[in-house]
C-alpha cells in the first residue's frame, strides 16, 4: 500500500522477535522506506511504519503512540507486572502497549494513541495511588549495564553459546534448554541445536539475560571467537 498507493501504514507494537522478522522481510523484498520506533532510542517494543518513497517527513513524530508517566511516592515500589496488569484491566491488549520503564517515584509507559485517554485515567496501580501525565523525560532512561563474556565456541548452536554465557558444560546447557528454561528473543525453545544470531537475546531461568553481541573471528582450530554480554 505504501509503495503502490502512497499510503503510510503503522503496525501495532511488536516485540523484539517480531521487529527482527520485519527487518529480515524488508531486506528480502529490498524495501527501505520503513522505520521501527518505540518512543525512544533503545526501545525493545516498537511500531513499524512503512511509508511511500516521498513521504518521510517527520516520520518519528507521526507514530500513533503516546507516552504516559505515572508519579508516586518513592517509597512505593510498583513493578512492571503491576503496571501491565492495570493496563490489561482496562481491556487494553498487549500489542497496544510498548515499553514500560519503571523508575524510582515514576514510571513511563508507551501506548497506542487510541488507548492513551483510558491510561491517563488510571489513579491506582495495585494498591498504590498514582498521578498520570502525558509525556516522559528521556533523560530519566538508564542505559542497560553489561558484563562482557568472551570465548570460543564450536558453532552458533544454542547449547554452545549458552554454555559459554553461563560458564557451564554443554551437557548442562542442553539440559536447561530441553527443560524449557531458556528463551531466545522472548520465544521459549527446547531445540538444543537451533542457531542463534548476533543481536539475539538469550534468557535462562535462574541465570539472567544475555545479548549475543558479536562474532569476532575464527581461531586456528576453526572455532568462533564471540562476545556475549550479560545484563547486570
Amino acid at each position: 500500500m505504501a509503495g503502490e498507493k502512497y499510503i503510510t501504514k503503522y503496525s501495532a507494537f511488536l516485540d523484539e522477535r517480531q521487529c527482527r522478522l520485519c527487518e529480515k522481510v524488508m531486506a528480502s523484498v529490498k524495501y527501505e522506506n520503513y522505520l521501527l520506533w518505540g518512543g525512544y532510542e533503545g526501545a525493545e517494543r516498537k511500531m513499524l511504519c512503512v511509508y511511500p518513497q516521498y513521504g518521510n517527513d517527520d516520520i518519528i513524530g507521526s507514530f500513533p503512540m503516546t507516552a504516559v508517566t505515572f508519579r508516586y511516592r518513592k517509597e512505593d515500589k510498583p513493578d512492571h507486572r503491576a503496571f501491565l496488569g492495570s493496563l490489561m484491566a482496562l481491556g487494553i491488549t498487549r500489542d497496544s502497549v510498548g515499553d514500560i520503564l519503571v523508575g524510582e517515584g515514576s514510571t513511563s509507559v508507551f501506548v497506542k494513541d487510541t488507548a492513551a485517554r483510558d491510561v491517563l485515567g488510571i489513579s491506582k496501580v495495585g494498591r498504590i495511588g498514582v498521578k498520570s501525565e502525558e509525556g516522559f523525560d528521556a533523560a530519566s532512561i538508564k542505559a542497560p549495564e553489561f558484563r562482557e563474556i568472551t570465548g570460543t565456541v564450536a558453532s552458533l548452536r544454542l547449547d554452545c553459546v549458552l554454555a559459554l554465557a553461563l560458564r557451564v558444560s554443554r551437557e548442562k546447557a542442553a539440559a536447561l534448554i530441553k527443560g524449557g528454561a531458556v528463551e531466545v528473543s522472548h520465544v521459549r525453545t527446547d531445540r538444543v541445536g537451533s542457531q542463534v544470531e548476533v543481536g539475539d537475546k538469550i534468557s535462562a531461568r535462574g541465570y539472567g539475560k544475555f545479548l549475543v553481541k558479536s562474532v569476532d573471528g575464527v581461531s586456528h582450530k576453526d572455532r568462533l571467537h564471540i562476545t556475549v554480554c550479560k545484563y547486570i
